[in-house]
């Protein structure tokens, strides 16, 4: 009877045992098979739907690695190169939303079929920071004869945080605050125009066919306002539009449609890139068809471009210190101005725009979004 029970145990252990091997065998395969496809498939350079370049191989050298630098870069390199990792990205997004009921993913969130990133808290000390920066420009280069303004861009967790219930900054304490530390410049609010369909769904940015009585209030307000209005032309891109929003989120979501407004006054439009020292079109539509068609007006992020609109009041020139909202809406404020100089100051270093900008009796707009007022570390040191 011992013996059959042994025998019975003996049996049980060799079951378990050939079970445990073949589940180890089953994991060691699987991370070779793993090794293999990181090691021979092609490696990318660029994540389209993250819109970023991603991390290469690092060099190994003695230093990186007494340094711990190698092993965090390649770290990095791993992640970015893993196979499958666009269909990873998107089972973890579908698992943190729908199996585990997070409120985001990374920061970004869905709100009504409208995706945004979360911006939280409120950081004075970088309104701080923006607000010196624009005063050392007003001080710098500007006289009693220019007429300066200040206006703020909310981004669309304005409308969208508090009802979904994500975190939000008090935006009108936002507008209080940089009004207050900017007491250089008249302020032009422009938050109660907007609203949440006056967004992509997709991307961060503001519509443009929907900014018409924006860039009426600017002008009205800079008494840049012509006798007669422009009337606009709205005209389609026809390639669906995924924002950036889209690709970081790694959610489902319903594409956007790219619209453009058009006119007489916009068709008469010159414009100059003086980054790259070369003519660009209002509208390029070859950057519609391009990885981030946004940057279709004009040419996306560029530090310094000058808008000639040779049919509009002469000698009435424009300077506006802006991000990439801008390059939307500098369109639509040209039929006030023969000249609208757009500068960027997180890409160009303000201490040398004396040698490239003439402010002599120009008005100065700073219009900026909260995405970056709340973060003005990135703007280029004075």
């Amino acid at each position: 009877m011992q013996e059959a029970e042994d025998t019975k145990e003996e049996r049980m252990d060799r079951r378990s045992f050939g079970k445990n091997r073949m589940l180890c065998l089953l994991a060691g395969g699987f991370l070779f098979v793993g090794f293999l496809l990181c090691v021979f498939l092609p490696k990318a350079e660029y994540s389209d739907s993250e819109r970023r370049r991603l991390a290469v191989l690092p060099r190994l050298s003695v230093e990186a690695i007494v340094g711990g630098q190698f092993m965090e870069d390649f770290e990095s390199f791993t992640v970015d190169t893993f196979p499958f990792r666009e269909q990873l990205r998107k089972c973890k997004a579908w698992t943190a939303f729908h199996l585990f009921r997070r409120q985001d993913n990374g920061g970004l969130y869905d709100a009504d079929g409208s995706l945004a990133a979360m911006e939280y808290p409120l950081r004075e000390n970088s309104l701080d920071q923006a607000a010196g920066q624009f005063a050392a420009v007003c001080e710098a280069y500007l006289t009693q004869e220019n007429h300066i303004y200040l206006s703020v861009i909310p981004d669309k967790n304005c409308f969208l945080a508090r009802d979904s219930g994500h975190p939000s900054m008090d935006y009108e304490e936002f507008e209080r605050l940089i009004r207050q530390k900017t007491g250089f410049a008249e302020y032009i609010r422009i938050s109660d125009l907007l609203d949440k369909d006056d967004y992509y769904r997709t991307d961060p940015h503001w519509r443009q066919e929907k900014l018409a009585d924006v860039a009426k209030r600017l002008l009205q307000r800079m008494n840049a306002q012509p006798a007669a209005s422009q009337e606009y032309e709205m005209r389609t891109v026809r390639r669906e539009f995924y924002g950036a929003y889209y690709g970081q989120a790694a959610l489902p979501a319903q594409p956007d449609a790219l619209r453009y407004l058009t006119g007489e006054d916009i068709s008469a439009c010159t414009a100059y890139d003086w980054q790259n020292q070369k003519a660009i079109p209002v509208y390029d539509r070859q950057k519609a068809e391009g990885k981030d068609p946004y940057e279709m007006f004009l040419s996306g992020p560029l530090s310094l471009v000058t808008l000639h609109h040779p049919n509009a009041r002469k000698g009435r020139r424009l300077v506006l210190f802006r991000d990439s909202f801008g390059s939307a809406l500098a369109p639509l404020l040209a039929e006030g101005y023969e000249q609208i100089t757009l500068v960027d100051i997180r890409y160009i270093r303000a201490d040398v725009l004396g040698e490239l900008v003439d402010f002599e009796g120009c008005d100065v707009l700073f219009m900026y979004s909260t995405l970056v007022l709340n973060h003005s570390e990135e703007f280029k040191k004075y």
